[in-house]
């Protein structure tokens, strides 16, 4: 599931303590498998640092700033 949210096979290595790629890369393919995953998001967009803490504590991500604003997206 955190390859699924995060598409970083050297960090779920290191989660699940593997040594071995071989190893994680089962669980992956294990993992993609039970989910029905999407690619699609919810953006939103926070003008100000304290609208920025509201988002990530619900669980969105950020991904840039632009003209002064911050962009942040979750997974639907």
């Amino acid at each position: 599931m955190t390859y699924l949210k995060t598409r970083d096979i050297f960090h779920v290595k290191y989660i699940l303590g593997h040594r071995n790629i071989q190893s994680t890369m089962i669980y992956m393919q294990i993992g993609e498998g039970l989910v029905n995953y999407s690619e699609d998001y919810v953006c939103k967009v926070a003008p100000d640092i304290t609208e920025a803490q509201k988002l990530i504590e619900r669980g969105f991500c950020y991904v840039t700033t632009f003209e002064g604003k911050m962009l942040f997206r979750k997974r639907k």
